[in-house]
């Protein structure tokens, strides 16, 4: 499942909804929506960031794995 938002424009969205809670611009008709609208840009950004956090897991690792020239040069 393809997901349109980049993690910036979910959090950007959802920082617009709370400083609309916060605020008290929303009315009580509208806050179950925009709070079911957060709840689904929070998934959005946890799931980006735990992708993120894999990719780079593994860009680590297999740093580790690759010899260091100039280790190898200075040997």
């Amino acid at each position: 499942m393809s997901n349109p938002f980049t993690y910036t424009e979910a959090f950007e969205e959802l920082q617009a909804i709370v400083s609309e809670i916060e605020r008290g611009e929303i009315s009580i008709d509208e806050l179950s929506t925009k709070v079911k609208r957060a709840t689904l840009l929070i998934g959005v950004c946890k799931a980006k960031l735990t992708a993120t956090e894999g990719e780079v897991n593994n860009i680590l690792a297999n740093l580790e794995k690759e010899p260091n020239q100039s280790e190898e040069e200075a040997g």
